[in-house]
């Protein structure tokens, strides 16, 4: 946008009040089951970004909650700006100056960009009606003061996932909030777009707001953060300045133990193809891509967001069937139509989206794992199913991803992130598939329950198992694959042997 102001970081980062402008003390909550959080403590000071650590299920989200005025707590206090507060609903919070930019987006999506920003507080002509000219000037007024080039008049279901989290920002910086909350804002962002993300970052501090910064990204936590706390097991640890601190510290306090080898990549005797797909097309989203993956094999597909690759995955399943090319499974050539045809020949897809594409929020973690395997293994020959041995199957499963739940009755959507990605892996695995598509199998989750998936996908190829991993952290591709194919545009621009993978290679393909 021509408007556009430009947003150069400070030349140094300082903290414009001493005193918390947030402060929280002696905070409890439970759930059924669960103590979610135990006595604990926080504060943020004007001017400063503090980030919020702690793997999954550790109570960071839950607290972030509490702030926000979605929970409120069984014990504690809350004070803002020295004074006591009461948050009974998220509208208190926002009439308090304090908003919250969610993990799992929370727009509409048949409504337009301008709408989503502004809803509930749309300006209005003398009639008493929507003022949609006026609505759409004051939001190209705050694209242009964050640099944000998105049509305000799109609807939002037209949007990439990485445009829509940019509106979520947008909409919760509009507030003119003293307090924002980030949890997990550059999941789905490009390297190019966090960097953007991080000087609309660096002009709020410098206006002297403080942003509660929650990721599991170590890289981001020492270039934006200035503080951070520790939070384990609904219990907090401990505050530190980033610049007195190693990521190995960091790590420790998180997980209460060293992880040694976050990408433990086993060398495995590599068997014949499993899967080749020949010039594979979706019209008008991507054309001509061809691979092979072997039998315990990890090909990795890499590329930027927007480049195709979940759409080569969505294809791959049949969620959307191809329109050109082909798809052979064991060198007999197959019509992957429906998930259905690509689950009876042995495939199994971990989505992006856990929320829109993954689980079934509202049911229990019981049903969500079997979901895959109802037809299928547990199924005896009269018809019935085995529920039995699929339960104690399930909890096995649940067992071994070590999944952080009261029971296997408690609902999924009481779970973290993190958690519940677990739970779709889990119900995957349960299908003891030949072909494992994985995108995004990390996404939101903490660094050690990212080791346990990778010693898990291992594990898998070592076993046998063929595995396309979709991924946008480079570190996981290039840890985790034996050869990284690199996609740009809808095409596949290079096939690079595991020795021959780095990061300037792998770049340089995804943006030819």
């Amino acid at each position: 946008m021509s408007t556009a102001t430009h947003l150069e970081p400070p030349p140094s980062r300082h903290t414009h009040v001493a005193a918390p402008l947030l402060e929280i003390s002696g905070i409890r909550k439970t759930f059924p089951g669960v103590v979610a959080l135990d006595k604990v403590q926080f504060a943020l000071k004007a001017g400063t970004v503090h980030a919020l650590m702690g793997e999954n299920g550790a109570g960071k989200s839950t607290l972030m909650k509490i702030i926000a005025g979605v929970y409120i707590p069984d014990q504690g206090e809350i004070r803002l700006k020295g004074q006591p507060v009461v948050l009974r609903s998220p509208i208190d919070a926002l009439s308090q100056g304090i908003a919250m930019i969610h993990q799992e987006l929370n727009l509409m999506p048949h409504m337009t960009v301008a709408e989503n920003v502004w809803i509930t507080r749309e300006p209005k002509n003398r009639f008493g009606f929507v003022d949609h000219a006026a609505l759409k000037a004051q939001t190209e007024t705050l694209f242009a003061r964050l640099n944000i080039d998105i049509d305000p008049l799109a609807e939002i279901q037209t949007l990439s996932v990485a445009a829509r989290q940019m509106v979520e920002i947008a909409k919760a910086v509009s507030w003119n909030s003293d307090v924002l909350i980030m949890d997990e804002p550059t999941s789905a962002l490009t390297e190019k777009e966090v960097d953007h993300l991080f000087r609309i970052i660096r002009q709020l501090r410098e206006q002297g707001k403080g942003i509660i910064y929650i990721t599991h990204k170590m890289n981001e936590l020492f270039e934006i953060a200035d503080e951070f706390s520790v939070f384990r097991d609904g219990q907090y640890i401990a505050t530190c300045a980033s610049s007195e601190v190693t990521r190995d510290d960091i790590i420790k306090m998180m997980v209460g133990r060293e992880i040694t080898q976050m990408f433990p990549k086993e060398t495995v005797p590599i068997g014949d193809v499993v899967l080749s797909v020949k010039n594979l097309g979706l019209k008008g989203v991507f054309e001509d891509v061809s691979f092979d993956i072997r039998a315990g094999e990890i090909l990795g597909l890499a590329g930027l967001v927007g480049s195709g690759r979940s759409n080569v995955a969505e294809t791959l399943f049949g969620v959307t069937p191809a329109t050109s090319g082909q798809i052979s499974i064991r060198g007999q050539t197959v019509n992957v139509d429906k998930p259905a045809t690509a689950m009876h020949h042995g495939m199994a897809f971990l989505t992006e989206d856990r929320k829109d594409t993954g689980c079934f929020l509202c049911l229990d973690i019981q049903t969500n794992t079997e979901m895959a395997v109802l037809n299928q293994r547990y199924v005896n020959a009269l018809g019935f199913v085995q529920g039995a041995q699929l339960a104690r199957d399930a909890t096995e499963m649940s067992q071994k991803l070590r999944v952080k739940t009261p029971d296997m009755q408690e609902t999924i959507q009481n779970l973290s992130g993190g958690n519940q990605q677990k739970v779709l892996v889990a119900r995957w695995l349960l299908t003891q598939p030949s072909i494992l598509i994985l995108d995004e199998p990390t996404r939101g989750i903490d660094v050690g329950a990212k080791a346990e998936i990778h010693r898990l996908v291992s594990e898998l190829a070592g076993q046998g198992v063929a595995i396309l991993m979709i991924s946008s952290e480079m570190p996981e591709v290039l840890g985790m694959s034996d050869r990284v194919a690199v996609m740009h545009q809808g095409r596949i621009t290079g096939i690079l042997d595991r020795s021959e993978a780095s990061q300037v290679s792998v770049m340089d393909l995804a943006s030819r």
